[in-house]
C-alpha cells in the first residue's frame, strides 16, 4: 500500500545527480567533460542534465570552462564527496520519516513525544547516515573497478 508519501526513496533527480557526479569523478582525469557525454554514459535526459549541473554548481560541487574544450568538472577531489552531501544537497534530510530527520519535531508529528517507532526510525536515520556518509564518490569508483567483469557494465555504464 502506497500513500505517496516515500520519505526514504532517492528521488529521479537526486539519482540523476549522483549519477552525473560519478561520471565527472570516474572522468576526471580527463579534463572538462561536455555534458552530452555525461548524459550518454549515465543514461540521463540533457535537458534535466543541465539543471542539475547548474544546481550542482551552485553548490559548489561541480564548475564549469567554456569553450571548445569546456565542460564540467567536479571542484573537489572525488574522496572528498560523499553521497550523503549530494543527497542532502538535492532532496533534504536523511530519514525514513519527516520526524526522524535532525530537524523534526513536535510540528511534524502529533505523536512525538510519546511515539513508540521514533527510536526505530532514529535508528534507521542513522543507519541511512552511517552508509550515505561514509561512501564517497572515489570509493564508488574503486568499487566499479572491482566489480565490472561484463563488457559493458549496467550500473556504472563503463565498457570494458
Amino acid at each position: 500500500m502506497r500513500d505517496g508519501d516515500e520519505e526514504m526513496a532517492i528521488s529521479q533527480k537526486c539519482q540523476y545527480a549522483l549519477r552525473a557526479i560519478y561520471e565527472l569523478a570516474r572522468r576526471q582525469d580527463e579534463g572538462p567533460c561536455k555534458i552530452g557525454a555525461v548524459a550518454e554514459a549515465q543514461g540521463i535526459p540533457v535537458r534535466f542534465l543541465e539543471n542539475i549541473l547548474n544546481s550542482l554548481k551552485g553548490a559548489g560541487f561541480v564548475d564549469s570552462a567554456r569553450g571548445k574544450d569546456g565542460g564540467y568538472f567536479l571542484r573537489k577531489d572525488p574522496g572528498a564527496i560523499t553521497v550523503g552531501e549530494v543527497i542532502r544537497f538535492v532532496q533534504g534530510p536523511l530519514g525514513p520519516v519527516v520526524c526522524s530527520a535532525p530537524r523534526g519535531d513536535e510540528e511534524d508529528c502529533d505523536f512525538y513525544n510519546d511515539c513508540v517507532f521514533r527510536p526505530l526510525w532514529d535508528k534507521a536515520r542513522k543507519a541511512l547516515e552511517e552508509v550515505y556518509d561514509g561512501t564517497t564518490f572515489a570509493d564508488l569508483i574503486h568499487q566499479s573497478e572491482h566489480a565490472c567483469h561484463s563488457t559493458l557494465c549496467t550500473s556504472c555504464g563503463r565498457k570494458k
